[in-house]
């Protein structure tokens, strides 16, 4: 089931988020405009308020918390409420699509990339940010799960992992980028983008659409849960 209720009970809490921490979005901004294309036409599944999509020019978002898409449309986003395992939307309608700290909100991250896949043309990009569980700071969320409005029941993953569904989700990785490579408290300044995964906390991965059919996806082992926006 869409893990709804928090966002639209706590919208405005969320949006607040992005004000107090301004350089670690800015950070995860700059990692996204990396891989984010800059022409065709682009679907941010999980658009949230819209705080990635509009900045980076994705034109269509999909969410299913109807407060979120309120911020999202005031921001210019054209949305569409549903979920990332069932989207509405024809075969082949995108030129790329962005998932950004959504992976850890969905029931099948399987299904959601086999979807990603449908609605993507042949050779379309797919962009992934997400924290790695792995890192000093995904320990650390993991740590205060508990105590998260909106990621209590959220899944975190590796690096690894995010490999792992991209392969077997029928798409090539075309490359790696992170920041974030401290702690969020006292971050002042806007952090330098590395290349690779394995040092920072946010790392984004650009994939692209196999021209072929996508693999049947084999399970995952899920070995952990967290948060970040609290």
């Amino acid at each position: 089931m869409p893990r709804v209720a928090p966002f639209d009970a706590h919208h405005e809490r969320y949006e607040a988020w992005f004000d107090k921490h301004e350089p670690a979005y800015l950070s995860e901004l700059l990692a996204l405009r990396a891989f984010v294309p800059w022409v065709g036409r682009g679907l941010e599944i999980g658009v949230g308020s819209g705080r990635f999509a509009a900045p980076l020019g994705v034109q269509v978002g999909l969410d299913p918390s109807p407060a979120m898409l309120a911020h999202a449309a005031a921001r210019g986003i054209e949305i569409v409420e549903g979920t990332a395992e069932d989207m509405p939307f024809e075969a082949c309608s995108f030129d790329y699509a962005l998932v950004e700290t959504t992976l850890c909100f969905v029931d099948s991250p399987a299904r959601m990339l086999a979807e990603a896949q449908r609605v993507l043309r042949p050779g379309g990009r797919l962009v992934i940010g997400f924290i790695d569980r792995d890192s000093p700071l995904g320990q650390e969320y993991l740590a205060h799960q508990s105590e998260s409005v909106f990621y209590r029941d959220a899944t975190f993953y590796s690096a690894d992992e995010v490999e792992q569904l991209l392969v077997h989700g029928g798409f090539s990785i075309d490359g790696w980028v992170q920041t974030l490579a401290g702690p969020l408290a006292g971050m002042r300044d806007i952090e330098p983008l590395r290349p690779g995964r394995g040092e920072c906390a946010f790392v984004v991965v650009a994939a692209t659409r196999n021209a072929e059919a996508a693999e049947s996806p084999g399970p995952l082992v899920r070995r952990g849960a967290g948060g970040r926006r609290e």
